[in-house]
């Protein structure tokens, strides 16, 4: 089923602006403004939906996210009408759900977590007031899938991610996307090993020093900003607090099939957009502001300029996933750490 909402052509007004944020404890207003769609705009918004709907009904979800027809299609654009049905087909969502077992865990006793999610609920609500409607469905989520996944350890990035998920998609729809999300790419970021996230904060700091020497020593050296910190506040938010909302969305469109090497591409979009500032600042903490929570203004004005330079980053994506798989191994030979804990463990209600 096709969602209600007509194409929303946005760009943002204000001028990019580098400099530092006026009160960083200042919700972030919204940056864009919806123009009325003409015509044209109207007829090639349905006609991507259509394609969209073909596209889902040819292609199996399990090799969606290998088809070079998904990909060029993501290039092209995905409707915000049928966004949430493209994420739950590029992550076999629907074909990976229990029926009845959602409802079952919102039952269960309250997590240890609970307080915690209300309080950072209530704190994301104010910094990104478009995620305030999602607050009752955001709790049932986090408890239903802290009940179901025990070993996963609560953090607020959990609550940015669902958040997202909840303004495009039903309750359940949102929880199965999350559940299958978080198997793909994000449960070893929530683990109390970080070997997972070592490993890509470093690779990610190698594709930073290929792409841009200069801040890399700025940030790395000078500063002297860790690979980790660098990288925790975007990879467990997946952006969410870096960049706008309409800018995550077409993010994850692609993450959701390309996973850690478009993580990195994003990352050394956000330090392009940000280099200047970075190159300026003095201070560890001015310096993590920057880049985790930049000013809306200093991206392009347009989502698909976003991308653009997303895109252009000198990063060989194969090339990250075989690095990976060494690097992993390496880590946990320096660490002399027994094998990640267990991240397939899942508790379903009895029937």
């Amino acid at each position: 089923m096709l969602r209600p909402e007509s194409p929303a052509l946005s760009t943002i007004s204000a001028p990019r602006s580098p400099t530092a944020p006026t009160d960083p404890s200042a919700p972030r207003l919204p940056v864009s403004i919806n123009k009325p769609p003409d015509a044209e705009s109207v007829e090639g918004h349905r006609q991507r939906e259509l394609k969209w709907v073909s596209l889902m009904s040819a292609v199996p979800p399990s090799h969606a996210r290998k088809s070079k027809k998904v990909k060029k299609l993501l290039y092209e654009g995905v409707p915000s009408s049928v966004r949430y049905l493209v994420w739950s087909h590029l992550m076999d969502s629907r074909g990976k759900s229990v029926p009845t077992v959602y409802g079952q865990l919102a039952k269960r006793e309250r997590v240890a977590a609970y307080h915690q999610i209300e309080r950072d609920a209530q704190q994301s609500a104010f910094d990104h007031p478009n995620l305030a409607p999602t607050q009752t469905s955001l709790l049932s989520l986090l408890q239903s899938y802290l009940c179901m996944v025990p070993d996963i350890t609560y953090s607020k990035g959990l609550t940015l991610i669902a958040g997202h998920l909840l303004l495009l998609a039903p309750e359940e729809d949102a929880f199965w996307i999350f559940v299958t999300l978080m198997d793909a790419y994000l449960r070893p970021y929530f683990s109390p090993n970080t070997t997972q996230l070592e490993v890509d904060a470093a690779l990610f700091c190698r594709a930073l020093e290929s792409n841009d020497a200069q801040v890399a020593k700025k940030i790395l050296t000078e500063i002297g900003i860790g690979a980790v910190e660098l990288c925790r506040p975007w990879f467990t938010t997946l952006f969410v607090d870096a960049l706008p909302s309409e800018y995550v969305n077409r993010v994850w469109d692609f993450f959701l099939c390309e996973g850690l090497p478009l993580l990195i591409r994003v990352g050394l979009a956000v330090i392009q957009c940000c280099r200047r500032a970075i190159l300026e600042c003095k201070t560890e903490e001015s310096l993590l502001r920057y880049i985790t929570a930049p000013p809306p203004t200093w991206f392009p004005p347009t989502v698909d300029a976003f991308i653009t330079v997303v895109m252009s980053a000198k990063v060989k994506d194969d090339d990250v996933r075989k690095q990976r798989v060494k690097m992993e191994a390496q880590i946990k030979r320096q660490t002399q750490q027994g094998p990640r804990l267990q991240t397939n463990f899942i508790s379903l209600p009895k029937p």
